[in-house]
């Protein structure tokens, strides 16, 4: 069987399973594409990513050209049009192609009989390609997102909403962290230069390059010999705002895959840092990245929430708290996060950032900084968290970022720039709750 023809219905079962099961892209992906040259790993990726970040325009063209939704075993065969209607819509791939590859993924599927059916509905697009994406493009009032998440972004911010809803509708941009160990951000641009790939440094993170155009890391100079990594801006911001200094204890909490212990270790590279997640499969993920760099730290599998469990009775002079979250400002990296996140989602992830932080304040040395993250934008995970937290806890105070009405430093997602992130510098108190300026 044609490898391409069945890398339409892998891409059409992937979909689906995020879509019918709430399964994670992420840990989808990576099975379906063993194997795979480079050309079809990327295609796939093209398809499932695309797909979902489009999911509400593909179905609106299917509802025009049937009648009927499939249902039962014939499911699979919606998410293979929509694998048909994307490629004839946002990729180059000749049409007479897109149609017979994805016409012979029936096959794949094992519903052979239904190839006319999939070959009549995509030529019938096509015949109305124009009109349906004019009637589509109108109907599509909350830009691809759930009404449910589209609503909170309007209402945590309506004069930035449009501009967060397309950027999150966006590819993301590739930001690499230069590792200061081995080269200056400045020497690392030459190098790239050298090699043909244009990149422009960041404003504000003084270790962040973006590519103009993302490439394969093997294409990066010292790539695997640790003299840089593959991070977005704003999550190079945690370490940077932790400022960890040798000879410190530190704990990077939720700490997988690892991008932030790594850079904490390149900033303090005589530091005693200790990595925790609750995920233990994960943190292999964080011992690969060490290994890469040369690096050690503790590597421990521990809930946040129960931390008598592994701490040992042990402190901290700094932490870094990277909790779990709705995920809502990485959402131009993990599309399928607007399909697996409910409403519903969002005060049980409050809840459990609440446990855990209040679970980690007592392993903070006395004049010790907690750096409180997270990938959201949503207000009631970010500023009201903090806001509630400084109420309950008289010991803890904030370093000022700028706004006193407004805790925190929040990012939000733009076309050029990091992802949306938010940041909340906490001081535990020796004999003074004064406020300090970053």
């Amino acid at each position: 069987m044609n490898k391409q023809y069945n890398l339409r219905a892998v891409a059409a079962k992937a979909v689906a399973q995020v879509i019918e099961h709430g399964q994670s892209l992420s840990l989808i992906l990576p099975t379906a594409q063993h194997n795979l040259g480079d050309k079809d790993r990327a295609l796939l990726q093209e398809l499932c990513f695309g797909i979902l970040r489009t999911l509400p325009l593909l179905e609106w063209y299917i509802r025009q050209l049937m009648a009927k939704p499939l249902t039962g075993k014939q499911r699979t065969v919606h998410y293979l049009l929509m694998v048909g209607i994307y490629q004839l819509i946002y990729t180059r791939i000749p049409p007479h192609a897109a149609l017979a590859e994805t016409v012979e993924g029936t096959v794949a599927l094992k519903i052979p009989q239904l190839k006319g059916l999939v070959n009549g509905v995509l030529r019938q697009f096509q015949r109305q390609q124009a009109e349906l994406q004019a009637q589509g493009e109108q109907q599509e009032s909350n830009h691809l997102h759930p009404s449910w998440l589209a609503n909170r972004i309007r209402q945590a911010y309506p004069d930035e909403a449009l501009a967060i809803l397309q950027a999150n509708n966006l590819r993301p941009p590739m930001w690499l962290r230069v590792n200061r160990r081995h080269h200056s951000r400045e020497e690392y641009l030459g190098l790239l230069s050298q090699e043909g790939i244009d990149a422009a440094a960041h404003p504000r993170w003084p270790d962040a390059i973006r590519l103009d155009i993302p490439c394969n890391v093997g294409r990066l100079p010292g790539f695997e010999q640790g003299w840089v990594t593959v991070q977005d801006a704003s999550a190079q911001g945690c370490a940077l705002l932790l400022a960890p200094r040798d000879g410190e204890d530190i704990l990077d909490l939720c700490a997988a895959p690892g991008g932030k212990t790594t850079h904490i270790l390149e900033l303090a590279p005589n530091a005693r840092v200790t990595a925790v997640d609750v995920d233990a499969q994960r943190l292999e993920r964080v011992k690969e990245n060490l290994q890469r760099l040369g690096q050690h730290a503790a590597v421990i599998a521990g809930d946040g929430r129960s931390p008598e469990q592994w701490s040992q009775g042990q402190t901290w002079h700094r932490i870094l708290l990277d909790a779990p979250c709705s995920a809502t400002g990485v959402i131009r990296r993990h599309p399928d996060i607007k399909w697996l996140r409910r409403d519903r989602d969002i005060n049980e992830l409050v809840a459990l950032q609440q446990e855990i932080l209040v679970a980690t304040w007592p392993l903070l040395k006395p004049g010790g900084t907690l750096l409180y993250a997270t990938c959201s934008i949503l207000p009631e995970e970010n500023r009201a968290q903090i806001e509630a937290f400084l109420k309950d806890h008289p010991d803890a105070s904030l370093v000022e970022t700028g706004d006193a009405a407004k805790p925190g430093l929040q990012c939000l997602p733009t076309p050029d720039g990091g992802d949306g992130f938010f940041y909340a510098k906490i001081i535990k108190s020796e004999t003074s709750d004064a406020l300090v300026s970053i």
